[in-house]
């Protein structure tokens, strides 16, 4: 009802136009006026459409000259737009920067619980090369190592595998890190037993003892040994696909960052430079020493001895025998 009162309001000069002629030719048809008044009617008619003609060629200039002032506006910003994209370009720029940092950094992940461990394990299964740097490597020999040389084996491929971890022929190194271990927790762990001086050595010894005898045992593994006089309360693992950072304590976040981000190549660079900075065991002499499928307390000493890393003069049969067993048969310290 208001667009038809509206429209009638915007026509009224037309409406009274067509009102007046059909009420004049009406009364002249029934002879109800003169013809001289219907003449007179006929002319203001013909009046008011001609006022509406002219008004509706006006409203149409008035129309065209707003038209031709909006195009001379566009056109006007149009020539100005490429000066404005010369100047979009810096900041374009800028946003592009952003935004990949700002991948970068959202593709850092941290993992929580049991999402550490899948994340490992996808690590292993698509790797050709593992690089790990650490405390005494109990995990890597208990998991990493035998489940690399598996996924390789299964592949037919190589696997190059490099270690770092502590000294254990640095007694005080050793004994800084038994009691940063239990500082985390002074009771026992998944292996029934507390973190002293001599256990801290032993794992130690028996990482370099299951990378050497692994390596005696597959043809597809190039393994390297590297022994530091530092000690690092986080753990690395470097793989083809991504790089995890872990702690000791098993509940704390661990942090994984994706081969094609930036800090992966970054932490690549540190561990390099970690192990240029450590002492490397020549594993070369080690396949002198043979070594049975459990090696012997002998066999063992002579392989140490070949390694120039003497076992302790005071490690009895005993020690030794616990050496290998941790070696050989490893268990994994967080089941």
């Amino acid at each position: 009802m208001k667009r038809l009162l509206a429209r009638v309001a915007s026509n009224i000069d037309a409406y009274f136009a067509l009102a007046l002629a059909v009420a004049v030719g009406v009364l002249g048809f029934r002879g109800a006026v003169k013809q001289e008044t219907v003449n007179n009617a006929t002319l203001l008619v013909l009046a008011v459409v001609a006022e509406t003609i002219l008004l509706d060629r006006w409203r149409q200039g008035n129309v065209e000259m707003e038209l031709r002032e909006a195009l001379g506006a566009v056109s006007a910003v149009l020539q100005e737009l490429p000066d404005h994209l010369d100047r979009l370009t810096p900041v374009e720029g800028v946003l592009a920067q952003a935004r990949t940092a700002f991948e970068n950094v959202s593709l850092v992940r941290v993992l929580h619980g049991s999402e550490v461990g899948q994340a490992l394990a996808e690590a292993r299964r698509h790797t050709d090369f593992w690089y790990f740097k650490g405390g005494t490597g109990t995990f890597v020999r208990a998991v990493t190592l035998p489940e690399c040389i598996g996924h390789a084996r299964r592949r037919n491929g190589t696997l190059d595998f490099r270690i770092e971890i502590l000294d254990p022929a640095d007694e005080e190194l050793c004994g800084r890190y038994a009691l940063f271990r239990r500082s985390l927790s002074n009771h026992r762990d998944a292996a029934g037993e507390q973190w002293t001086v001599d256990r801290t050595r032993k794992e130690a010894f028996a990482t370099v003892l299951a990378a050497c005898w692994h390596q005696q045992q597959s043809g597809l593994l190039k393994v390297g040994v590297w022994l530091s006089a530092v000690m690092t309360t986080f753990r690395f693992d470097l793989s083809s696909t991504c790089v995890i950072i872990t702690q000791e304590d098993p509940r704390a976040p661990a942090l994984m960052v994706d081969r094609d981000k930036f800090y992966y190549h970054r932490w690549n660079i540190e561990l390099q430079h970690g192990r240029e900075q450590a002492r490397q065991i020549p594993i070369e002499p080690a396949s002198l020493v043979f070594l049975d499928d459990e090696p012997t307390v002998e066999q063992t000493r002579r392989l140490f001895a070949a390694l120039a890393l003497p076992l302790p003069r005071s490690f009895s049969d005993r020690d030794v025998s616990d050496i290998v067993g941790k070696a050989i048969q490893a268990r994994n310290p967080y089941e």
